[in-house]
């Protein structure tokens, strides 16, 4: 049976890099780089499939891009140094703002719009932005299976981090799970942005990462793990004060 989940709280879930899509307008800029768009560099492998199942699992709205990120990336702030590609940045400032206009804000403002209904009704939000990174950058192993990210400064985004850590490691034991691992957890993204709109009482934003060596080489261990993840997220929030 599924624990009950807290009382007066509504769940988002999010895939910001959910695929490599190029829109039909732009293949031209991409033309013979098929290849970096199914690396890791044009989509997060898996992270739709995870977050499908989070969305299904709470539950929960979910929405998500299949759109590339080497397009616009949804999980940058406007003016960062990485929310367009090399290739993207070649373009006119028209094309650009096509993008953006496009692409990018209804995005953003759909995640930020659905937090304010759920809030306007009076419920606190927790946001599950869905991820995953590759196993080696730069000649480093990552050595993490699982990470997740959160700002500390967030009492309530620390809790629920280290609660969904040690339902895991007692669950399924066998998973490396990091906090704040491979990256910061208040660096820029989405959950940062959104942050600087609703107070730690209310949104709870907590980003998942997933090691994309899991999903790409075993298929009964990357379904193992996506139900583990859950079931322990269920656990998590069912037996912890929110």
């Amino acid at each position: 049976m599924t624990p009950p989940l807290p009382a007066g709280t509504a769940f988002l879930v999010s895939c910001e890099h959910g695929g490599n899509r190029i829109p039909p307008a732009y293949r031209a800029c991409f033309a013979g780089q098929g290849a970096l768009l199914r690396s890791h560099r044009g989509y997060d492998p898996g992270a739709l499939a995870l977050a499908r199942e989070l969305a299904k699992a709470l539950p929960a709205p979910l929405i998500y891009a299949t759109t590339s990120r080497l397009l616009v990336d949804l999980n940058r702030s406007p003016g960062h140094p990485r929310l367009f590609s090399p290739t993207i940045r070649a373009q006119p400032a028209a094309t650009r703002h096509d993008i953006v206009e496009t692409w990018y804000l209804p995005y953003r403002q759909r995640a930020e719009h659905a937090i304010r209904e759920a809030m306007a009704g009076g419920a606190r939000v927790i946001h599950l932005s869905s991820h995953s990174f590759t196993p080696v950058l730069d000649g480093v192993e990552r050595n993490a299976d699982v990470g997740l990210l959160y700002d500390p400064a967030r009492a309530g985004e620390a809790a629920l981090c280290r609660a969904w850590q040690m339902a895991l490691a007692a669950a399924a034991p066998a998973w490396r799970v990091r906090r704040n691992y491979p990256y910061a957890g208040k660096s820029d993204g989405l959950t940062a942005y959104l942050r600087r709109q609703f107070d730690g009482g209310r949104y709870i934003g907590v980003e998942i990462e997933i090691n994309q060596r899991i999903v790409r080489t075993g298929r009964s261990d990357w379904r193992r793990l996506r139900a583990e993840l859950i079931a322990a997220l269920q656990a998590a929030l069912a037996h912890h004060a929110w």
